[in-house]
């Protein structure tokens, strides 16, 4: 992830992986921002590539990948989200991985999707509101459609896979901040690379990071809650 202008959300999926327990995490991201992405956070280790060729040696050893924070649509972003798609290894896929999905839609097993309600609209071909309206279909429809485990963030946020429902209770308005669903597609993706299943990672990821953002509020308020506000927290809670 991480287009020219948008480092940010790859640099918080990134960091969030580490803190509920990935070993080792690589960000793969635009060159024009790779050297400088790590700099207050050096355990996380930085690639720019330029091309699917580049990235597919990186990914060759992974357990997991998150494809999608701040990847942005362009030519590049289409050509590194194939080869991610091409890798077949576990998947979350958020943000622009989403977007790019919704435009070639398939069908995977081992994949945790992640839309807000806009992007489902947008897997779905229809209006947000129309998600909005009736949650518990939308997440049915698009789980049918794309199988996998789904994950439509929001109040109340709902996680379906082909067997079952599941509806958390954790989180707060606080949470509607730019990055959060960076930071929670870091954090499913850091449970699947210890062994958990896409589902059990894709409830836990979600509880705790609803509750993550709790901790955080009641510290502070939940106005002006950031996302790299729940780092602390997501750490003490997986432990």
């Amino acid at each position: 992830g991480g287009d020219r202008g948008y480092s940010g959300a790859v640099r918080m999926a990134g960091e969030a992986a580490l803190r509920v327990g990935a070993g080792l995490v690589s960000i793969a991201t635009h060159p024009d921002h790779a050297a400088v992405l790590n700099l207050d956070r050096p355990e996380l280790m930085c690639h720019g590539v330029e091309n699917a060729e580049q990235l597919s040696s990186l990914l060759e050893n992974v357990d997991v990948i998150v494809v999608g924070p701040g990847l942005g649509q362009s030519k590049w972003a289409i050509e590194l989200f194939v080869a991610a798609i091409k890798a077949e290894k576990p998947l979350v896929v958020d943000a622009d991985g989403l977007n790019l999905l919704a435009h070639t839609p398939e069908k995977r097993a081992n994949w945790v999707l992640t839309p807000h309600p806009g992007e489902a609209a947008r897997l779905l071909n229809c209006g947000t509101a129309t998600v909005q309206h009736n949650r518990f279909a939308a997440i049915g429809t698009i789980q049918a459609k794309y199988d996998g485990i789904v994950v439509l963030k929001g109040s109340g946020t709902l996680i379906a896979s082909s067997e079952e429902l599941a509806v958390s209770t954790t989180g707060n308005p606080g949470m509607a901040s730019g990055g959060m669903g960076d930071v929670l597609a870091g954090v499913i993706a850091g449970l699947i690379s210890q062994g958990l299943s896409p589902k059990d990672s894709a409830q836990q990821g979600v509880y705790l990071h609803g509750m993550a953002g709790d901790l955080a509020a009641e510290q502070a308020g939940e106005r002006g809650l950031l996302a790299s506000d729940l780092m602390p927290y997501l750490r003490q809670l997986v432990n």
